[in-house]
């Protein structure tokens, strides 16, 4: 597992990098992104600390947006987790309060009288300095929502498992709240344990690029 991950790593290192601000129509419609973050490395290379999809068909771009642009971590499970570990660092108490989904508008009436709007925004702009300074990202081209998700699984699986990608000791996610984050070394805590890519599954997802 750890040659294929590390072939996963050289091969996507070479890929066309992207920094915000980005040029989102140079940025395919359907595809999984793979996120790096400064100062992390592994395979002698830039490391993976996140893979991401997207439900919808063509709105990879809009995916991506959620992350670097709109402040709303609640669109957002990799803005959600960068504020956790922002206030868990602090040992703020507003971290029960950023732990609510307030998506509905049942839950912004019930919850109403927790939140504080000014601090609200405080750390959503917080979590986009973050992104914008410490993160890039590349796509790999996958049509449909099935192989998306499909791929994305084993992706995450094959970087969390590699005993060789493992994160600094400065890393920022290990003062995250979730156990799978610190230990995994990924700003994803599902599929981080479930199968890994094969060999073949490999040359798949990475034919269309080298063609």
């Amino acid at each position: 597992m750890s040659e294929i991950c590390s072939m996963l790593h050289h091969f996507l290192n070479q890929l066309r990098r992207y920094h915000y601000p980005y040029d989102a129509d140079k940025i395919i419609k359907n595809g999984i992104y793979i996120i790096f973050e400064r100062g992390e490395f592994a395979h002698g290379v830039d490391r993976i600390v996140r893979v991401g999809s997207h439900s919808s068909d063509d709105c990879l771009v809009m995916r991506i947006n959620e992350h670097f642009i709109n402040e709303n971590k609640d669109r957002s499970i990799f803005r959600k987790n960068i504020g956790r570990a922002i206030l868990n660092k602090s040992h703020d108490p507003y971290l029960s309060t950023w732990e609510i989904d307030l998506t509905s508008r049942l839950s912004r009436e019930r919850y109403a009288y927790r939140v504080d709007h000014h601090r609200q925004e405080q750390i959503e702009a917080e979590v986009t300095k973050i992104l914008h300074s410490n993160f890039s990202f590349c796509v790999i081209p996958v049509e449909g929502k099935e192989k998306r998700k499909y791929f994305e699984a084993r992706l995450i699986a094959t970087v969390a498992q590699c005993t060789q990608c493992r994160p600094s000791k400065n890393w920022f996610g290990l003062y995250s709240t979730k156990e799978k984050i610190r230990s995994s070394g990924l700003w994803n805590y599902q599929h981080v344990g479930g199968d890994t890519i094969s060999q073949i599954e490999f040359e798949r997802l990475t034919r269309r690029l080298q063609e």
